[in-house]
């Protein structure tokens, strides 16, 4: 059996790796432009918006995406930016502005630390953009990993994973993510299935921290030999 003092740097190890992962996931999800150009979706959306303002001309969806670009377009602190894209995603709940400002309010709130509020806004946000709602998934992840509700966080990193549909950029991601949650509940043979479909189906993924994939199915396998 491992030690105690082991457990625990296996333990601040795992931390690390979340933190690594959640501030990229964070990095992703607050620089939406790069998300939508690198996924293509820029086009969709303007085309979205441009069919609302100059097509059918209906004020009360020009009066929302007017709100939420002024907010977006604004030098201000995360937790004066988190309440005014509450305000726009609870008057505009049903519009497509009020979706992305409940998704920037959960954005703002996770950088405030204020992780169950946060959750609760990314769950009002959907979009026909897959590869969007999935790194909004993801981020509601984060939250609940942070709020200590594991089960939860695997829940929706599970969601993400399905919704990105192999997408190489985020799913490998999500699952070293999803692995890492199971090895703080010492689920070892879950993480060890997460890693061994990194190594299957996305072998060109680089974990960025020095180690190959490899050694992490060792590990697992150790430890559920012990």
């Amino acid at each position: 059996m491992a030690s105690h003092k082991e457990k625990h740097q296996d333990e601040t190890a795992i931390d690390r790796m979340n933190t690594h992962l959640t501030d990229a996931s964070t990095r992703i999800a607050n620089n939406k432009k790069i998300i939508l150009i690198s996924a293509g979706v820029i086009l969709v959306v303007a085309a979205f918006v441009l069919s609302y303002l100059f097509i059918y001309k209906n004020p009360h969806v020009e009066k929302a995406f007017e709100e939420y670009n002024g907010i977006e377009t604004q030098a201000i602190t995360d937790s004066v930016a988190a309440q005014q894209y509450m305000d726009i995603a609870d008057r505009y709940k049903s519009d497509d502005a009020g979706k992305l400002a409940a998704l920037s309010a959960g954005e703002a709130l996770y950088n405030e630390g204020r992780y169950e509020e946060a959750a609760e806004y990314l769950k009002k946000f959907s979009s026909k953009d897959d590869l969007l709602e999935s790194n909004a998934l993801v981020l509601t992840g984060d939250c609940y990993v942070n709020l200590g509700n594991y089960d939860e966080a695997i829940k929706y990193f599970q969601k993400a994973v399905r919704k990105a549909e192999g997408n190489p950029q985020i799913v490998p991601r999500v699952l070293l993510k999803e692995a890492n949650v199971y090895d703080a509940q010492g689920n070892y043979g879950k993480a060890l299935e997460c890693y061994q479909q990194i190594k299957t189906n996305f072998p060109q993924f680089q974990l960025g921290n020095g180690m190959e994939i490899d050694a992490y199915i060792a590990r697992e396998i150790a430890r559920m030999a012990e």
